[in-house]
């Protein structure tokens, strides 16, 4: 039996493998490499944050570049068929409409809609022949998010928590900053813990409300819940919790109700100083655009996802646009009028993290991942919009162990389908969890009989853009 099994039964569960380690006196800069160096080999990576563009972001109108689209603009040159998941029959071949750019000492060819994230493309290495299984929405995103296209999985932030545990007790350990136009597609289902205990799904934070964290504390017309009450009262309710746990301690549900609590009781103490961004100098807030429009909401939870980092946060995820056919990636009707305003509201802040995790030094632990559910087409729709296509699309990936400045795998001459170096989300959730020092093929949780892992039965660490 391991470490982890025998304080799990000794405790009586997760939660209570976190009181056990207090208990022990460990803190955790004092736990053993198992916890936080790394479970199978040595990590080069302690935090993630990650940028997911909801909606399936165009590749041949930011990073994939297609001057062969330029020469066969207008012929009708795509499948006689609809294809499954399309939402209309393929038009015309279609070029984009913005200007494209060699940018830095590698030449890597940016569209004019990512002007500032341009500057940054030594610093990032690039899969160009990401793939999906699907052309739909709520499918993709549950693929790139948990590996299956299913729900009921557990998502890469979950598989983190549960193999490595905390970096803080004051803090959240999988923390998810939604855009402030809604939930992405599937709601909550892309940060679920799903069959792993409950107490590893992600923490949503409001960012864009007054009290990023509902409830708590207590509201100020109830005079009577004081500090001192609030402490009888959570001690109280950890009784009673725990006496009704002894009796059902295999759900994990209550288990996680229990650490939430504990959790919350901490974060009183932790959060409104996390959270308050006007601690941060006024040339912070220009560089990430949080003091206009349209940067203002994004701008705001990309700093706060390194302010989180900083005090302890393991897994930041960040998202733009919510589910729906307005406000996000996913530009059926117009690519020149939809994309650019929801490229502009990410652009300069992603520009300013890159910046700032790089001053900070926190790029020497820290993975920075941008990434979609799937690509669009090569032809046009509608006009001048473009469909969902799981054929290829673009992620890029940087910080701590990344080969800065490579890109690996190619499109084919449209942008329709890989040509070689295809990668799926098997292949980049290996290579991020090889980074935390995990072998996914190793990090496993039995259900049903089955030793289920993020990877199923597939992915291969890339290491063609690692150090």
């Amino acid at each position: 039996m391991d470490r982890r099994s025998f304080l799990s039964q000794a405790g009586g569960g997760f939660g209570s493998l976190a009181l056990t380690d207090l208990l022990l006196g460990e803190t955790p800069d004092s736990r053993p490499p198992e916890l936080n160096g790394g479970l199978h080999h040595r990590a080069k990576v302690k935090r993630i944050i990650q940028l997911f563009m909801t909606g399936g972001a165009s590749p041949m109108d930011t990073f994939d570049y297609k001057p062969e689209l330029e020469r066969l603009h207008g012929q009708k040159l795509g499948p006689q068929e609809k294809p499954e998941g399309f939402t209309a029959m393929p038009g015309a071949l279609m070029k984009s409409p913005f200007k494209f750019k060699q940018y830095g000492e590698t030449g890597r060819w940016v569209s004019s809609v990512f002007p500032h994230q341009a500057k940054w493309v030594d610093e990032m290495a690039f899969l160009m022949a990401m793939s999906s299984k699907t052309n739909v929405h709520g499918p993709g995103t549950y693929m790139m998010n948990t590996g299956f296209l299913l729900p009921g999985f557990p998502c890469l932030g979950a598989w983190i928590s549960y193999g490595l545990g905390s970096l803080t007790d004051n803090l959240p350990t999988f923390v998810v900053l939604p855009d402030a136009k809604g939930l992405p597609y599937n709601q909550r289902g892309p940060f679920s813990a799903g069959f792993l205990p409950a107490v590893h799904q992600g923490t949503v934070i409001k960012a864009d409300q007054p009290n990023p964290v509902p409830d708590l504390f207590p509201d100020q017309k109830f005079s009577f819940a004081t500090p001192e009450a609030s402490r009888d009262g959570l001690e109280l309710l950890r009784t009673i919790n725990r006496q009704h746990e002894s009796q059902r301690d295999t759900d994990s549900r209550l288990e996680s109700r229990i650490h939430s609590y504990e959790l919350a009781a901490r974060m009183q103490l932790s959060a409104p100083e996390a959270f308050d961004l006007s601690r941060e100098s006024a040339s912070t807030h220009r560089s990430y655009g949080t003091d206009q429009q349209p940067t203002e909401d994004f701008g705001k939870r990309c700093l706060l996802a390194r302010r989180l980092c900083e005090r302890g946060t393991r897994f930041v995820q960040v998202w733009s646009g919510p589910q729906g056919a307005t406000g996000n990636w996913d530009n059926h009707g117009s690519i020149p009028k939809e994309l650019p305003p929801i490229a502009a509201s990410v652009d300069q802040p992603i520009a300013a993290l890159l910046e700032d995790l790089k001053s900070r030094g926190l790029f020497e632990d820290t993975l920075l991942i941008w990434t979609t559910e799937f690509g669009r087409t090569p032809f046009a729709q509608g006009g001048e919009g473009r469909d969902h296509n799981g054929g290829t699309f673009v992620t890029w990936i940087a910080g701590a162990g990344i080969q800065a400045g490579v890109a690996y795998g190619q499109s084919d001459d449209w942008g329709y389908q890989t040509a070689e170096g295809k990668t799926y989300c098997y292949d980049l959730h290996a290579t991020i969890l090889h980074l935390l020092g995990i072998d996914h093929q190793r990090l496993t949780f039995r259900q049903n009989g089955i030793d289920r892992r993020l990877t199923d039965v597939h992915g291969h660490v890339v290491h063609e853009i690692l150090t």
